[in-house]
């Protein structure tokens, strides 16, 4: 009976505990112990198959620790904080006409987006720049009025773009060891070229959220203007010398990854430039990298249960059955299976909130499933990628989602689920669902 098929039943199971608020973690741990016991294993085996997959995540788990540890190096030197009193200075030395506060809107909202970026790949802080960049800034927000709902969808385009496009950073954990490692894991021999094509029309849609946002939230919203610097968050104040030591940091960092490849040993270079560059004392290091591990670990936790619950799916088997069962009932064709796949990931996603943990979950049910239905190596890539960026876009539980609220929020005029969760779902994920449905048709 299907009803009783493993997959089906571990994965509807972590849908609902991560909806009920459950802890990711524990949601997949559970899921993967009853998985396998649905499917006839003992507990003593599924505990084992467990156990030996979680080593599959324990490279990417170090990552974010080490690149945990550079964000809050970055943060320790003060350059965040220095960046907002700069644009807070600009704003109070401008005018007050309509044409001059149009002009410093589209430059905050640039900076933000390039923040966000950048966040993820050239400076890897992650969203550890939120709580300290946006909160000295909404004082600013207020008085020019932009509608916050906005800054939240140019946050969330940044950050999960970056990483989609960018193989660098946290954008190289997703692409090289998440993506490309489980499409090739699963049977799909898929090279970075042909992972970057697969982007284009998820991509697009990505694209396409962020101008309709910019056109359905262009309109002045009041707010509460609450003055300069009531809402700032750990503030630090920088210097010259961090501002060199912190550039050097991050180049150095940057030819670490280009020429190592590895996430981990540009973090701790960059880490350990910060240390020797006097801008983390090392008295000081034990408790900068103590906080940047506490930041960071959570999702690495995920990670590794996620390739746990990965391993006793595809011990299980029953990965055959659901795909031998869904293609004999899509004799509509390939457009139904497409359009099923991707509103299965969608729900997926949006309970677990992270489209890094969604992929090994995802791959091992898609790929073969895309290959019993002759779906092309690009047209599989597209499903597979829209179906599961959308966890980081409009899930309550996304870290995107509760990193742009943190900043957003700091004053109480902003809204986790109306204003940064639901826009960000109606803008992101239905061009994504939409666009990524006819890419898989047309590649």
């Amino acid at each position: 009976m299907i009803l009783t098929n493993a997959v089906i039943l571990s994965v509807v199971l972590v849908l609902v505990l991560s909806i009920v608020r459950v802890n990711v973690v524990i949601a997949l741990t559970a899921s993967a112990l009853i998985g396998g016991m649905v499917d006839g294993f003992s507990f003593e085996k599924t505990l084992e198959i467990f156990s030996n997959g979680l080593g599959d995540g324990a490279k990417i788990a170090l990552s974010y620790a080490m690149l945990g540890a550079f964000a809050a190096a970055v943060a320790h030197s003060g350059i965040p904080v220095m960046l907002a009193d700069k644009i807070i200075l600009l704003i109070k030395n401008a005018s007050a006409k309509d044409s001059e506060c149009t002009k410093f809107k589209v430059i905050i909202l640039v900076a933000i987006g390039l923040m966000s970026i950048l966040s993820k790949n050239v400076i890897p802080v992650h969203i550890a720049f939120i709580p300290i960049l946006i909160p000295p800034l909404l004082g600013v927000f207020s008085r020019l009025k932009i509608d916050r709902r906005l800054v939240a969808c140019v946050i969330t385009f940044g950050l999960i773009v970056a990483y989609m496009v960018v193989p660098y950073g946290v954008g190289h954990i997703f692409l090289n060891n998440i993506l490309l490692h489980n499409l090739n894991l699963n049977g799909l021999n898929v090279s970075m070229k042909e992972l970057m094509l697969g982007m284009i029309f998820p991509t697009a849609g990505m694209i396409i959220g962020l101008i309709s946002s910019c056109m359905m939230y262009r309109k002045p919203r009041e707010y509460n203007d609450i003055g300069d610097g009531q809402c700032e968050l750990n503030r630090k104040e920088g210097s010259l010398k961090n501002v060199l030591v912190s550039m050097v940091a991050v180049v150095v960092s940057l030819i670490v990854q280009l020429q190592t490849k590895s996430t981990i040993a540009s973090a701790l270079v960059g880490f350990l430039v910060f240390s020797l560059g006097g801008v983390v004392h090392w008295m000081d290091a034990d408790n900068v990298v103590t906080q940047g591990f506490k930041m960071m670990a959570m999702m690495a936790f995920i990670m590794i249960a996620a390739a746990g619950y990965s391993a006793v799916i595809r011990a299980t088997g029953d990965i055959g059955e659901l795909v031998n069962w869904l293609a004999s009932g899509s004799s509509n064709g390939k457009a139904i299976v497409s359009f099923g796949m991707l509103m299965i990931g969608l729900l997926i996603t949006m309970g677990i909130g992270s489209s890094f943990s969604t992929v090994p979950i995802i791959t091992s049910i898609y790929v073969p499933l895309c290959m019993r239905m002759g779906f092309s190596t690009l047209a599989t890539i597209t499903i597979v990628i829209a179906a599961s960026i959308t966890g980081d876009a409009g899930a309550p539980v996304s870290d995107t989602m509760l990193g742009a609220t943190s900043g957003l929020g700091a004053d109480g005029q902003h809204n986790h689920i109306w204003d940064t969760t639901i826009p960000a779902f109606i803008h992101f994920n239905l061009p994504v669902i939409i666009l990524g449905w006819l890419g898989s048709l047309i590649l």
